[in-house]
């Protein structure tokens, strides 16, 4: 049984596990080398003095995935607008772990008073953006070679959800 669970500072070793995975391995995520522990508690404390919240996906006891939310620029008008990650553990994608962490982050959104959640893809990614699309986030732009990874360029989507009218 997958759980949901707000992650702690206890949680940060298996959320840099999971997120230095995707780094070397996926082009979920554009960084090149490995995040530190010293990185990903930094990551965490800001996440944490900004309000935002981590969710961790828990099966026997270990963490196979998190999500959380986070500012989309850092100018005032884009205050009602945040930016979502999703990742998933790689012997866990696929059987439906990102499905239950999304809610949670759109909930806090509302929670939170917020009006817009932007998701950025690899545009080749069709597992996300259709995770995205099943909770009602749409196409609103694509870039074309604005990123790249493993040798090549890549393209990103933005995808949207207006969480309050």
């Amino acid at each position: 049984m997958i759980t949901i669970q707000t992650a702690t500072e206890q949680d940060i070793p298996e959320l840099l596990e999971i997120y230095n995975d995707i780094i070397v391995n996926t082009t979920a995520v554009w960084h090149e080398e490995p995040h530190t522990l010293a990185m990903r508690q930094e990551w965490f404390a800001l996440k944490k003095e900004q309000g935002f919240p981590v969710f961790t996906a828990v099966e026997e006891g270990r963490i196979i995935g998190f999500s959380t939310i986070g500012p989309f620029r850092p100018w005032f008008g884009y205050r009602y607008t945040v930016e979502n990650s999703v990742y998933v553990a790689g012997n866990s994608r696929g059987k439906g772990v990102a499905k239950l962490l999304m809610p949670p982050l759109i909930d806090a959104a509302n929670e939170l008073k917020l009006h817009a959640i932007v998701a950025g893809i690899e545009a080749t990614n069709e597992a996300s953006i259709a995770l995205h699309e099943k909770f009602g986030f749409i196409e609103v732009a694509h870039f074309k070679e604005v990123g790249f990874k493993f040798n090549q360029w890549m393209d990103l989507k933005f995808l949207e959800l207006i969480v309050a009218p």
